[in-house]
């Protein structure tokens, strides 16, 4: 029984230590404004797109964010949105392409997890085919922020408690690539293309 007890008291002492590192202060971090990204990212051309309406950005609750189209002589056009949260703490967390996209009239025609290739690694992403009336488009999504690339939502939210407890940390963000489908071309191949140029220039704006 004397045993039991202390694993009991330690188990509690642990969680209790746990939580309040959770909740604890903020650890500063150094970065680039998403702005500073690139308008030219190999050979795709980019310029700003609609900005979000004020409702929109303050449901989202980001800190930080762009919206931009992108375009090349090769490809179609795809459009990037990446979303910056400075902290996770307070409710403002990032919210799922899988819940937002629905809300818009969209809805999913199949999903997939693929690999992109980046720094001698093959990162994860999400990779929706979604479809308004006869329109299609082919989304790629995932997180990202203190050193890591997720496709999964829920690692992602159970990474952010272990990271907010080691590392006093909780900034991270959420970036969508996404390209209408037309015929004559693969939308697949644009966003994926795209989305691999477009890995090695965000860890500077989501660290």
């Amino acid at each position: 029984m004397i045993k039991r007890a202390g694993i009991v008291v330690a188990l509690l002492a642990g969680t209790a230590l746990f939580a309040t590192r959770v909740s604890g202060i903020e650890d500063r971090v150094e970065r680039d404004p998403l702005a500073s990204l690139p308008h030219i990212i190999d050979e795709w051309r980019g310029r700003e797109a609609s900005p979000l309406a004020d409702d929109v950005v303050a449901l989202l609750g980001v800190d930080d964010y762009i919206h931009r189209m992108y375009v090349s002589d090769a490809g179609g056009p795809v459009g990037l949105y990446a979303g910056y949260y400075g902290s996770q703490r307070q409710g403002d967390t990032i919210h799922s392409p899988q819940n937002c996209l629905p809300g818009a009239g969209w809805r999913p025609v199949s999903s997939t997890t693929i690999h992109l290739a980046s720094d001698g690694r093959r990162v994860p992403v999400n990779q929706y085919v979604i479809q308004k009336g006869i329109d299609q488009q082919v989304v790629l999504y995932w997180y990202q922020g203190r050193g890591r690339v997720v496709a999964n939502e829920y690692a992602n939210k159970a990474l952010l408690m272990w990271d907010a407890a080691t590392l006093q940390r909780t900034n991270g963000g959420l970036v969508r690539v996404m390209s209408p489908v037309t015929p004559g071309r693969d939308a697949s191949a644009d966003v994926a293309a795209f989305a691999t140029a477009l890995l090695p220039r965000l860890q500077r704006v989501m660290p």
